[in-house]
């Protein structure tokens, strides 16, 4: 018996097939081969075509299919991890109505702002865990304000994944996990916040139908099942946004544990028992994909929009090599990258600088000295640093992880970075052999009843290995303190 996984990221979707039995990984497959384009009509913007998603899943499901190592027959159920906070609108008949303002826009933070202090913050910070911020409430309210005729025709609105279900099943659904990162859900009451809708002016009925993150979403539409050679009416049986999934991939479902991942974005995801947040919403509180009513399981996270984008966009910059690369380059500068620093901060606003938008920096730049080896590296440890300053505020909000957990992907590949990580932090990092598509497989499997609960789900799960904080961390703590001065001059 097979399960798909798929995860739909800003820069690719990638699909896995895992077998449920041994829960290894068959095949992956990825699509497409170069990052898939952000819209940014104006700064601080970001969108993009809900289309792209469900073509690029197609392909990379065709892709996964073209390498006959499994059966597609074979597969049982499907799970979905997506882009968190993004907004999908649609019409009566489920036609989008516009591109997905995406989870790095920024144009909603001042009606965020507002709405905050109108609603008033204890309550909102009590009963949404967050302020209302720049989410997916927030940015449907812009689509009210400044596309009013767009508005009118909208007959429910979605989360990424939700649209992705749609397009498999037919079936429009979500569930509180998803509704909570929106910034729809009252925790203290366990129902959609009256607050909000009342607020912002919306009609509840534009939620769909609302669902357990682990169940039945829809079953395989036959058509869609004929085109990518699936077996119709399979069902749908898993979906959850791509952190709280990085977090179920890594077995981090109860308090305490902590997960992190370093791709397009970095994240910190710890799991609390608590209705927990924190009151400068500069780290965020959403249920989790275990979470209900009788066991809270909130998921703490930390959110670094400038994280892989930048390491992309120096790529891009000087000459495009490959990533190993720029790693290996990088190796061969000193610890400090003498004196140049990079703060990551390039990709809208960021929540954990209380949604300032202060763009990327590069700082005390030597012609004669700095060299794109520099570069590398100065922005591998910026990342690092900036993960540091975030896991501050996590710990001055109860969060002390003794561990954390990361899949050895994207950023944690490199070597630089992972050790800047562990001694910057000075925290162990466990990594894994997994990622948001393999999760996600893992989760249907879950949500099919396959495996009885998350022991079964992970009974084989091994870690590749334990990298610990070195001689290294007084250089490191030093160095992030300079770091950390040049933030605060940077945002006043």
């Amino acid at each position: 018996m097979l399960l798909l996984g798929i995860d739909i990221g800003t820069s690719s979707v990638k699909v896995s097939v895992v077998d449920a039995q041994s829960q290894e990984c068959i095949v992956s497959a990825y699509y497409p081969e170069v990052e898939s384009e952000i819209i940014s009509k104006q700064p601080g913007w970001a969108e993009q075509n809900p289309a792209m998603w469900w073509e690029h899943t197609q392909q990379a499901i065709l892709k996964a299919n073209a390498t006959k190592k499994y059966n597609a027959k074979d597969i049982a159920a499907i799970g979905i991890s997506y882009q968190m906070h993004g907004l999908v609108i649609v019409d009566k008949d489920n036609h989008v109505l516009r591109d997905s303002i995406i989870w790095c826009d920024s144009r909603a933070v001042e009606i965020g702002k507002n709405a905050f202090d109108s609603i008033g913050h204890s309550k909102c910070l009590q009963h949404l865990l967050n302020s209302p911020g720049n989410f997916t409430a927030s940015k449907l309210a812009w689509v009210k304000q400044y596309e009013p005729h767009l508005f009118e025709k909208i007959h429910q609105i979605m989360l990424p994944g939700d649209y992705i279900s749609m397009k498999f099943t037919g079936s429009t659904n979500t569930s509180i996990s998803s509704l909570s990162e929106g910034v729809f859900w009252d925790f203290i009451k366990n129902e959609l916040s009256q607050n909000v809708f009342d607020y912002f002016g919306f009609s509840q009925s534009v939620i769909p139908e609302i669902k357990d993150v682990f169940s039945e979403h829809g079953k395989l539409d036959a058509s869609v099942a004929a085109e990518l050679s699936l077996s119709a009416g399979i069902p749908v049986t898993y979906k959850a946004g791509d952190q709280p999934n990085n977090a179920l991939s890594l077995n981090v479902l109860e308090p305490g544990e902590v997960a992190a991942t370093a791709g397009t974005s970095g994240v910190i995801y710890g799991v609390s028992d608590e209705l927990t947040f924190d009151p400068q919403s500069r780290i965020n509180s959403f249920a989790h994909v275990n979470h209900t009513a009788t066991q809270k399981r909130i998921g703490v996270l930390l959110c670094i929009n400038g994280t892989g984008i930048l390491n992309r966009w120096v790529k891009n910059s000087t000459g495009n090599q490959s990533y190993q690369q720029m790693n290996e380059a990088a190796s061969t500068v000193s610890i400090g990258s003498d004196g140049l620093f990079v703060l990551p901060f390039g990709n809208g606003a960021e929540r954990m600088l209380e949604n300032k938008i202060t763009g990327a920096q590069l700082l005390q730049l030597d012609f004669n000295i700095h060299t794109n080896a520099h570069l590398y590296r100065a922005s591998q440890e910026g990342i690092a640093f900036a993960f540091r300053y975030g896991l501050d505020i996590m710990r001055e909000n109860k969060m002390n992880p003794s561990v954390i957990r990361a899949g050895k992907a994207n950023m944690f590949l490199s070597d630089v970075f992972t050790k800047a990580f562990v001694n910057a932090l000075n925290i162990p990092v466990e990594l894994h052999n997994c990622d948001g598509s393999t999760g996600a497989a893992i989760g249907a499997g879950m949500g099919a009843g396959i495996y009885a609960d998350a022991k079964d789900a992970f009974t084989n799960r091994k870690p590749l290995a334990l990298i610990e904080p070195d001689k290294c961390v007084q250089q490191y703590d030093a160095l992030y303190g300079k770091w950390n001065t040049l933030l605060q001059k940077c945002i006043g």
